[in-house]
């Protein structure tokens, strides 16, 4: 185990640690991270998303370094700053919809996801938040209380909370067992009750399995909540700014969200997030999330640094290009192996499930953790989501290659090969829980 993992281990409270391999690394560069002692790895996880544009980005460097020595102020709490105004006006530029709106900025989707259920709740005398089964919100506070994979684990949800399945084209699951007519009609009887202030929905879910919907279920929500007089809210903190080869993901159903919240790419690995409002909205809740540093303008300048780069490059038309890529040779890879039970994914966002029967699509739980750690041996990191710990996600920075996403097919290829051989022991996960 490397040193600085020992050290890690040490000092660093384990209520941080989500581990899946002792993970350890001094420096990097684009989609490469570099461990102690000098091995490169490729990063197919992005960092959970949050180094979108890779590590190190030139752009993002520059924009940090220079916002650091200038230093105007640290917060959009007392004041104004050249660099929080700039953001939050090009972030809106990049909207459709051309409705007044304004921009909460914090420092991750939790707090952007709590920002929008205070506001909305505020702005419509309504308490009640829909959310979606497998959904991921946030990790503190309100956005925690409403996210599927909490509630289903045991957290008290937020009050009144109403969770739905979200539609799952894949397999019967004991989060989502119904069809998208099914799916909108549960939605449907939720809203008629006239209290629920908001629909919050990942347009493709993560960590729910990563899941994408069927055709028309972003455009049936939005019909059902203009029907009803609630605030439809896209959450793309994982999946927004061209993960899903389109600028935004709820581009695909043809829809413009009421509300939308950002994060993870925004802020080119610093903390940066953003809840875009209706202004009425935003008006009903000032001074409802008083954190000292939002809207730093260290934070806002990498962000601004992000949009221009993703707007300049059209990341959303590379992430489109090597997501078919990705997934013809993974789906290649699955023929080869029978742990793999589906590929799937739009853009770059992709998850592979591993099943131990095709036929009854059975979790290979186990099988999957070992699969991640020995590709963590053969140099590529990837984790694991879902409900039952069996979908390998992939995330990677929007910068890959086409050969480094053929250099990632061959190492799962293999890492795949070797799980099912019997080469990896189980005992070499043995202190990497993960989920």
């Amino acid at each position: 185990m490397p040193a600085l993992y020992e050290r890690d281990l040490a000092a660093v409270a384990s209520v941080l640690h989500l581990r899946f391999y002792p993970l350890a690394t001094t420096s990097g560069s684009g989609p490469w991270l570099v461990e102690e002692g000098g091995r490169r790895l490729l990063d197919l996880t992005a960092a959970f998303g949050a180094a979108g544009l890779g590590y190190a980005h030139p752009a993002v460097a520059a924009a940090v370094t220079k916002a650091a020595g200038e230093m105007a102020g640290v917060s959009a709490l007392m004041g104004a700053t050249p660099e929080t105004v700039g953001f939050a006006e090009e972030l809106l530029a990049l909207l459709p919809g051309g409705t007044d709106r304004r921009v909460y900025i914090g420092h991750a989707g939790t707090d952007a996801n709590t920002a929008a259920i205070r506001a909305a709740r505020a702005a419509t005398g309504r308490s009640r938040v829909l959310t979606f089964g497998g959904s991921y919100h946030g990790g503190l506070g309100e956005s925690q209380g409403v996210s599927g994979v909490y509630v289903s684990g045991g957290l008290r949800p937020e009050p009144g909370l109403a969770q739905v399945p979200y539609p799952y084209p894949y397999r019967p699951h004991a989060f989502v067992d119904s069809l998208l007519a099914d799916v909108l009609g549960r939605v449907d009887a939720e809203l008629s009750t006239g209290d629920v202030a908001m629909v919050m929905v990942e347009p493709v879910t993560n960590d729910g399995g990563v899941i994408v919907p069927p055709d028309g279920f972003l455009a049936g929500l939005r019909e059902r909540c203009d029907r009803h007089g609630t605030l439809l809210c896209a959450d793309e903190v994982k999946v927004g700014l061209g993960r899903t080869g389109t600028l935004h993901a709820f581009e695909a159903d043809g829809v413009v969200p009421d509300v939308l919240t950002l994060g993870k790419t925004l802020g080119g690995g610093l903390p940066l997030s953003a809840a875009v409002l209706p202004a009425e909205v935003d008006a009903a809740a000032e001074g409802q999330i008083l954190l000292t540093t939002i809207g730093n303008a260290v934070c806002t300048a990498a962000g601004r640094a992000v949009l221009s780069t993703i707007v300049t490059e059209q990341l959303w038309t590379r992430a489109a290009v090597l997501g078919e890529r990705f997934l013809a040779g993974l789906r290649a890879v699955a023929e080869r192996h029978p742990l793999v039970g589906d590929v799937r994914g739009r853009g770059l966002t992709i998850g592979v499930e591993l099943v131990t029967d095709r036929a009854t699509k059975a979790p290979a739980t186990l099988e999957t953790a070992l699969t991640v750690f020995r590709a963590f041996e053969l140099g590529v990191l990837v984790d694991y989501v879902g409900p039952d710990s069996n979908v390998i996600e992939l995330t990677p920075p929007l910068v890959l290659t086409e050969e480094e996403v053929d250099l990632a097919v061959q190492v799962l290829d293999a890492a795949l090969g070797d799980v099912e051989s019997g080469q990896v022991p189980e005992d070499a996960i043995a202190r990497y829980r993960g989920w």
